[in-house]
């Protein structure tokens, strides 16, 4: 291990974990909402969709309106998928988009959905260049910015095209986070290692991120349903002896179109129709989790 922020712990060597009733597999779906600034500050750095850095000029009208796509059209067709479905989805909006879209907050919060911090803006990533005064009132701006157009100050994270510096977790459980989703290595969640506070890892599948699989590995919708079967179909047989964790982000300016969505609906409904499903936000897990190691 080259880095200080976990301790290598592989699956055979841990204690069964059991989720609530028994259950097979935790369910956690993750709406993550984004901004894309028309013109970013001119020290903001970010990546498309490719993660590649930003090289377009601005305003990137193209790009703009495909995010913003998102919380105009797509959010409302993937609340109503997983509305159909009984399924309590975790939202991570980042600042400019809950100052901005009220009503996709009030109707997240009617669903019973959590809210979780996503940074400030897709177009403004947390990197090792800032400095940790920098990076703290970065993270501070994000949570108080949930907390104002929701109410509740949020208790995870997970950062703009999951990017941290290397000093990211400390900072975030000194801010009072509890969980964050930026590292993608298992599938239980897991303690990180800080110095102040507590935090757990709630590892998301990024290879079926449907970012990840569109724009990066260029899957067909139809096969991308599928593979969201195949994931479940084992995770659901290896969580017959240790519980598992299926964390799937998606983005509504992607999931939420038109010729997508049917097969996402698919997918999750084929994985709720078993038993042993528990359909559950990121703070039940991580709060059911802290309890196992109690």
């Amino acid at each position: 291990m080259d880095q200080p922020h976990y301790r290598f712990y592989p699956l055979p060597q841990r204690p069964r974990l059991v989720w609530p009733r028994g259950e097979r597999v935790a369910l956690c779906v993750i709406v993550s909402l984004e901004h894309f600034d028309w013109i970013p500050p001119a020290d903001a750095y970010g990546v498309a969709t490719t993660g590649t850095p930003f090289r377009s000029p601005f305003p990137n009208v193209r790009t703009y309106s495909h995010y913003e796509y998102g919380p105009r059209v797509g959010i409302f067709r993937v609340m109503d998928v997983l509305a159909r479905l009984g399924v309590p989805a975790t939202l991570a909006i980042d600042a400019a988009s809950a100052l901005r879209y009220s009503l996709v907050v009030e109707r997240a919060q009617a669903q019973g959905w959590e809210l979780i911090a996503h940074g400030q803006a897709v177009t403004r990533m947390i990197t090792s260049r800032m400095s940790e005064a920098d990076e703290a009132r970065y993270v501070e701006t994000s949570l108080q910015a949930i907390e104002e157009a929701s109410g509740k100050r949020p208790l995870g994270w997970l950062g703009p095209e999951y990017g941290e510096s290397t000093r990211t977790p400390a900072v975030l459980a000194r801010l009072g986070v509890r969980y964050v989703c930026d590292w993608p290595n298992d599938e239980q969640p897991y303690p990180m290692t800080v110095p102040i506070g507590e935090l757990v890892s709630l590892p998301i599948l990024l290879d079926l991120d449907d970012v990840v699989s569109h724009y990066v590995r260029h899957v067909s919708i139809m096969r991308y349903g599928q593979l969201l079967k195949d994931a479940f179909d084992g995770l659901y047989q290896d969580g017959a002896t240790q519980g598992r964790l299926l964390a799937l982000n998606v983005h509504p300016w992607l999931i939420g179109q038109p010729f997508r969505v049917k097969y996402f609906e698919d997918a999750l409904r084929y994985v709720v129709a078993h038993e042993g499903v528990w359909k559950a936000t990121g703070r039940e897990i991580v709060d059911w989790y802290r309890g196992q190691l109690a």
